[in-house]
């Protein structure tokens, strides 16, 4: 009886974060409360199943950009680019590409969005010329950077975290994906949008004539940034070395930089994104009742059956079922239960390594396909509605489908060289 109503419960909560009829964060902690209640989990078992390490992370991670944000770091960054650029839109498109990827890759996708769509908005309207091609390529390098580390996307956070692989381990195997991956893109791009991108002299002169300079707002703040940006990077690639967690390494560089940066410690902790955080502890539980339950075995069993324990196969199967799903559900409950499932066949004796990647790549990608497929995706939706540029679903699969075909088969050919 348990494993149905854990079932039942996961469904539910499922259905609620896709039709977004209620709160994904509420749909999460009531199924989490449904498992307790009812029996299924005890509190401490509960308990037992949520990642503190991943809420670490993200909730370190998050604080910490917010103090640098005050510093003003990110706009002299789009602004200098833009200035590299000459003012050439095609040029500047390009430029806040690889911003917004190295941001993605170093910070997380949804973060570097709100940081670089304002930035956009300001460039496009000098230039006279539509921002959503810019928004578009933007998402699309956000969800692709953030996939070639630990912390550029929630998904990797969460592997990493059940897998103990460090931020090293990712830079390694998802890394060298991401950047041929990055250069199609670009190609694919250049293609849709670069030769019709056409702005008068006049128009560049005025983005020329921006001082990046004044958008630095505390130069004691904004040293104090780059030297913790530093840290906080080195913690992350020797973190598994020196036997700390990562979660240890963005909580305590977040709180030194809290301190150093003479910043108030309230409106800082007010940015994190806390209905997230809940996301993530709800859901953890809610995937614990179908490990408890049994669930998760019963499935892990049916996969290696399934594909006659053919690692090859087993690969592009969890690839292309997680970018597939990924692009029409939420990457991370998806990516959450597929954790235990591959864990359990780690136990069973089958080479689980490559696994891990397949399911990265495909589960980051994934969301590049639809509009729904990321939260970066959504975000930029809802800022361009609000400056007078609607995306709409359809809008978005136009663009986002294919690039997602096209990025995921690339990773197809990767993970087979690398792995298989």
């Amino acid at each position: 009886m348990a494993e149905y109503i854990a079932i039942i419960v996961f469904i539910l909560v499922m259905v609620c974060i896709v039709t977004e009829k209620v709160h994904r964060a509420v749909a999460a902690i009531a199924g989490a409360s449904v498992l307790i209640v009812t029996g299924v989990l005890s509190f401490d078992k509960a308990i037992s199943h949520v990642d503190f390490n991943t809420l670490g992370v993200l909730m370190g991670m998050m604080m910490f950009v917010a103090v640098v944000k005050k510093s003003g770091l990110f706009e002299y960054v789009a602004i200098k680019a833009t200035k590299i650029a000459k003012g050439d839109p095609w040029r500047i498109m390009v430029a806040f590409m690889l911003i917004t990827a190295v941001f993605s890759a170093m910070l997380d996708n949804v973060t570097t969005v709100l940081l670089i769509a304002p930035m956009t908005f300001t460039i496009t309207e000098m230039l006279d010329i539509n921002p959503v091609p810019f928004l578009f390529t933007q998402v699309l390098s956000s969800n692709i950077g953030g996939t070639s580390t630990l912390i550029g996307d929630p998904p990797n956070i969460m592997i990493g975290s059940s897998a103990h692989l460090s931020f090293a381990d990712f830079i390694t195997n998802d890394g060298p994906a991401i950047v041929l991956i990055m250069i199609v893109t670009i190609v694919i791009m250049k293609f849709v949008y670069g030769r019709k991108m056409h702005v008068a002299p006049e128009k560049m002169e005025l983005v020329m004539a921006l001082d990046e300079r004044k958008a630095i707002k505390s130069h004691y703040l904004l040293v104090c940034s780059l030297i913790m940006i530093v840290v906080v990077a080195v913690g992350f690639v020797i973190h598994g070395k020196l036997g700390i967690e990562s979660g240890v390494v963005a909580l305590t560089c977040a709180a030194v930089l809290m301190i150093v940066g003479h910043v108030e410690a309230e409106e800082i902790i007010h940015d994190v994104e806390w209905p997230t955080i809940v996301f993530f502890l709800g859901l953890f539980i809610v995937v614990g009742g179908l490990v408890e339950t049994g669930v998760i075995d019963a499935l892990a069993k049916l996969m290696i059956e399934g594909t006659s324990g053919n690692m090859a196969l087993t690969m592009l199967v969890l690839l292309w079922a997680s970018a597939l799903l990924s692009s029409i559900l939420d990457n991370i409950p998806f990516v959450a239960t597929l954790i235990p499932m591959v864990l359990v066949m780690g136990q069973s004796g089958v080479d689980v390594g490559p696994l891990w990647w397949a399911i990265s790549l495909g589960a980051c990608l994934g969301g590049n396909g639809t509009l729904i497929g990321a939260s970066a995706n959504v975000v930029v939706a809802s800022i361009s509605g609000k400056h007078g540029y609607p995306i709409t679903f359809k809008d978005y699969l136009k663009v986002g489908f294919p690039v997602m075909l096209v990025t995921v088969a690339v990773a197809t050919v990767y993970v087979l060289v690398r792995y298989a």
